[in-house]
């Protein structure tokens, strides 16, 4: 078992509980954990026995640029899009922040995780 960490992924997105934040948009950052088999592939050095960083920066802009009201339904949707379509991951960890939330205050940031273990097949 191994770890592959996408840290640090900023986007312009458009999600937000009040109307005015989805038209107005806001910068976010998205940090990205998932859990596989890497032995295969730190033997070979062959990319298609490991997961490919490019896939999953694009299932994560893919969802970011789907509005949604709540982080909490922005992760969610990162997590159910990775366990779908890599089948090989066993396990996701997803930090969605929102910069400067408007709460009537300094705050730099929002941000809420989410994981998902893939249940094991019988």
């Amino acid at each position: 078992m191994g770890q592959i960490a996408l840290e640090g992924m900023e986007f312009f997105a458009f999600h937000g509980y009040y109307d005015e934040e989805q038209k107005i948009g806001n910068k976010y950052g998205v940090d990205l954990y998932i859990k596989t088999d890497l032995l295969a592939a730190g033997e070979s050095d062959k990319l298609q026995q490991t997961v490919n960083y490019e896939i999953l920066y694009r299932l994560v802009a893919e969802e970011m640029r789907a509005p949604a009201r709540l982080l909490e339904h922005v992760a969610h949707r990162v997590l159910d899009r990775i366990t779908a379509e890599l089948p090989h991951v066993c396990k996701v960890k997803v930090s969605v922040s929102k910069f400067n939330p408007p709460l009537g205050g300094i705050c730099h940031r929002a941000r809420v995780t989410l994981t998902k273990r893939r249940e094991k097949q019988q």
